[in-house]
């Protein structure tokens, strides 16, 4: 999708004029005595600083945002990296701020930037580094070129749907003619569910929980999300992109009992087929009395299982979209890409859910680590 034919979702469009329809209808139905009404106050919405070991956007917020709106980029050959990841960073600041201009008068409250950068980037300054190594092709896709890769990767997250498309274009007209646009996609995360204390997670536009396994604890975020060396990539995380089209009308002609089939799970609650809470492991070795499988040989949860797959987990994140057809921004970090070419290698052999999707963009970057004024963005990576 080029710069020129992107567009804000009309699902985040939807989502804030209704919130203002719903405000509207609210106040009429307050009371039906002829009174003024006092009007409350809005809720201030925690700012999230930009500044650290890691960048926002991945771990905080807690839980996260629900609008999202990536970007992938190129940069020309003779850019200098460095000047312009400063600049980029430089943004963010004042941006997350509220002080940029940019910003309309909009509130940036809970805003997060997240900014990466692609294979051939990371192998110009050290091929030898993590985040070097571009992904593999994999079954049911159907990429263009321009959705396949790129040399930049820039994530907005936002409480309020309206400041996406206004932060792309600051972001966007910082950079100048130094990148040019490859595609862009927003999506939205639903109501966060509790599935165990202090985890919760959101259905994704299947019907079921999205994200109940992965790292949670920053132990957890140690072992599994951080990249701890060398020194230039230290505290920053590798992420993988996938956006994917559903097949909404024949998973939905699917009985429930077949879909949680698909899923391993019951669609209601999250829990494994095999029993429990949405908080258990599957018992992948449960049967029925008969000798079937509870959870299905082709299920989700037994193809796609960390320990099965002999990997680490990953965090991750799912977007429903709208456009250009309904569907899912996937969005996954772990600090070794084996982490996710691993599972989906696994899950390309027999998956239940993979019939049901087609990848149209792909792309894997080295989210940078943490910077603040006197630590610039990149600055460690790309002198």
């Amino acid at each position: 999708m080029s710069r020129a034919d992107s567009r804000p979702s009309r699902r985040a469009f939807i989502g804030a004029t209704g919130a203002v329809a719903a405000t509207g209808l609210t106040a009429g139905c307050e009371s039906p005595a002829p009174k003024p009404s006092r009007h409350r106050s809005p809720v201030s919405t925690p700012r999230v600083s930009p500044t650290g070991r890691h960048q926002a956007g991945i771990t905080l917020p807690q839980p996260a945002q629900p609008n999202l709106l990536a970007v992938v980029a190129d940069l020309g050959d003779a850019v200098a990296v460095g000047p312009l990841l400063a600049e980029l960073g430089q943004a963010v600041h004042t941006l997350t701020a509220g002080t940029d201009p940019r910003l309309l008068g909009l509130p940036p409250g809970d805003l997060t930037v997240t900014i990466g950068v692609g294979p051939r980037l990371v192998r110009r300054a050290d091929p030898s580094l993590p985040g070097a190594a571009d992904l593999p092709r994999f079954s049911r896709e159907q990429i263009a070129p321009q959705a396949r890769g790129g040399d930049l990767l820039i994530q907005i997250c936002a409480g309020d749907p309206l400041l996406l498309p206004v932060v792309a274009a600051a972001l966007l007209e910082q950079a100048g003619h130094r990148i040019r646009e490859r595609w862009r996609q927003s999506g939205r995360r639903g109501p966060n569910i509790p599935v165990d204390k202090d985890i919760s997670a959101p259905r994704n536009l299947l019907g079921f929980i999205d994200g109940i396994v992965g790292p949670h604890t920053a132990a957890e975020h140690r072992r599994h999300l951080w990249l701890a060396g060398p020194a230039p990539v230290a505290g920053g995380t590798i992420a993988v992109v996938r956006r994917m089209e559903l097949d909404l009308p024949r998973f939905t002609a699917l009985s429930v009992a077949d879909q949680e089939a698909v899923f391993g799970r019951r669609r209601a609650t999250g829990a494994p087929l095999s029993g429990g809470t949405a908080a258990w492991d599957p018992n992948l070795g449960a049967k029925t009395p008969d000798g079937r499988y509870l959870v299905p040989a082709d299920a989700h949860v037994r193809r796609a299982n960390p320990t099965v797959v002999g990997v680490g987990h990953m965090l991750r994140r799912s977007y429903s979209t709208d456009e250009p057809t309904p569907g899912l921004l996937f969005i996954s970090f772990q600090n070794d890409l084996r982490t996710f070419t691993h599972t989906l290698a696994r899950m390309d052999d027999s998956d239940a859910l993979l019939r049901f999707t087609t990848t149209t963009a792909s792309a894997t970057f080295l989210i940078l680590p943490g910077f603040d004024r006197q630590h610039p963005l990149g600055a460690k990576l790309f002198h």
